[in-house]
């Protein structure tokens, strides 16, 4: 990659968006210009080893040539006509997610976030007109430490005081229970309650992962009390854990599945909720859309990102170069990292609170070439593009062992 021609540097750029873009993140102090499979330039041409790959919405790396091809050949076609027409090139995008999930049915979202709400509308919906739940009197089952969105209906169930204080009042209908906590769980569930809403693996928490059975006990559970399993699949799935979902793990079935981040191939948002057919079919013209939903670009890209899942190939490199990461990790415990969880490539790692908090990290790693992104306390996520090879995974490694020593 060779850096563009740039009349403002990046402290320059940073400190020109301070006035005028809403404070609602803290990002790191690097300026992006320029990424191309695992690596990013800055607007100065300093390169960077990306480690977190856009919390995995970059799980094929920066402009993978297929879908660059793919969303280039849309652009010249058509990109939008709204859900008020059919293009020609959703059909075939809800076919071949459809099969590589072992669901029936898709609807097409854009966001994460928009996935998570439309779930729980589906959800309601069905327990209304299917279970038989009196009507306004829905309820669903979530996890403490959950990470589903931002909107205020998911930050009505948070258990992250950062996002609910100040956005009041919350919406009604949920319970929240401790997460991997079986007991708990059936003790929530009565005959009001039209769902369980979990991430299979918790990612902003700290890629918190439950005990092997847990997933399992959820789907049984959820059979026997004739209500829904959704798994919020967004940041977990489409090959981040070594297989196409991370439910795949335990042979489990959900209901409903989320999908989001690495379904559009980092160019466009794309997200869905994929489902049974007797779940989803609840669904009526005019009581849920959106109008960019299913649109031909995202059609199009999502298409080409479901292609590179049905050869394998990104499921088997997660797993074997989650061997890697996993014996980088272990090397390092007791050396500055006190604890780590990990699937695929995808890990949470502690860090000693004396060596530093995760934001201290993440900037040390930053200035080694190599970004991450902290979590809560000293807690730092790694997530690269599963294009990443053994080479540049290891050097990572180093990296990190050199700035917590």
């Amino acid at each position: 990659m060779t850096a563009p021609a740039q009349t403002r540097s990046s402290a320059d750029l940073i400190r020109a968006e301070e006035p005028v873009l809403a404070h609602n993140y803290h990002p790191l102090p690097v300026v992006v210009s320029r990424a191309e499979g695992t690596w990013v330039e800055d607007v100065e041409g300093r390169r960077y080893l990306d480690m977190l790959a856009g919390y995995s919405a970059l799980n094929f790396g920066h402009r993978h040539p297929a879908l660059t091809e793919a969303a280039h050949a849309q652009l010249d076609r058509l990109t939008l006509t709204s859900r008020a027409f059919h293009n020609d090139r959703l059909a075939e995008f809800a076919e071949r997610l459809a099969a590589l999930t072992g669901q029936d049915m898709v609807l097409p979202m854009n966001t994460g976030a928009e996935a998570v709400e439309s779930g729980i509308k589906v959800a309601r919906k069905w327990a209304y007109d299917v279970k038989g739940v009196p009507a306004d009197q829905a309820t669903i089952v979530v996890a403490a430490d959950n990470f589903h969105g931002r909107t205020t209906t998911i930050v009505s169930f948070s258990t992250d005081e950062t996002a609910r204080q100040g956005f009041g009042p919350f919406t009604p209908g949920f319970r929240v229970v401790p997460y991997n906590d079986l007991p708990a769980l059936e003790a929530a569930i009565d005959e009001t309650t039209a769902a369980v809403l979990l991430e299979p693996i918790q990612g902003e928490a700290g890629v918190l992962i439950p005990d092997q059975g847990y997933l399992a006990g959820v789907r049984e559970l959820t059979t026997r009390k004739g209500c829904l399993f959704i798994a919020d699949e967004i940041q977990s799935g489409l090959g981040r854990t070594g297989r196409t979902l991370a439910v795949d793990h335990e042979s489990v079935v959900p209901d409903l599945l989320l999908l989001g981040k690495a379904l559009g191939g980092g160019i466009v948002p794309v997200s869905a909720v994929v489902g049974r057919r007797e779940v989803l079919g609840v669904l009526r013209p005019g009581e849920h859309g959106s109008t960019f939903g299913g649109n031909p670009l995202a059609a199009a890209v999502g298409t080409a990102v479901v292609e590179l899942l049905e050869t394998g190939e990104f499921q088997r490199r997660a797993t074997e170069l989650g061997v890697v990461l996993r014996g980088g990790l272990s090397a390092l415990t007791g050396k500055g990292v006190v604890g780590f969880r990990a699937r695929g490539l995808w890990a949470g790692v502690d860090v000693d609170p004396a060596v530093g908090t995760g934001r201290e990290i993440s900037r040390r790693l930053m200035r080694e070439g190599v970004l991450v992104k902290d979590t809560h306390g000293s807690t730092i996520r790694l997530a690269p593009p599963l294009t990443i090879t053994p080479e540049e995974l290891t050097g990572a490694l180093g990296a990190l062992e050199k700035v917590l020593g």
